[in-house]
């Protein structure tokens, strides 16, 4: 099962707050985090991998970033 977080228009902490939140609820074996700077690109990747999630593809759009991760 899939979720997505959209922290797009959000500064640090919160798009880490609101993955590490989806992560803790356990629901989902993918995450798919849309975030728009490149700190909360870098902080919820590296969120995501010291929680033992697997960073699977970060994706460039117009509107920022597709973060996927999945569980490890």
């Amino acid at each position: 099962m899939s979720k997505t977080v959209d922290a797009r228009g959000l500064s640090c902490p919160q798009p880490v707050l609101m993955t590490l939140d989806e992560i803790k609820t356990g629901g989902a074996d993918e995450i798919i985090v849309l975030v728009d700077s490149d700190a909360s690109k870098e902080n919820v990747s590296r969120a995501a991998e010291n929680k033992g999630w697997n960073v699977a593809a970060i994706t460039e759009k117009a509107s920022g970033y597709h973060i996927t991760i999945k569980k490890g």
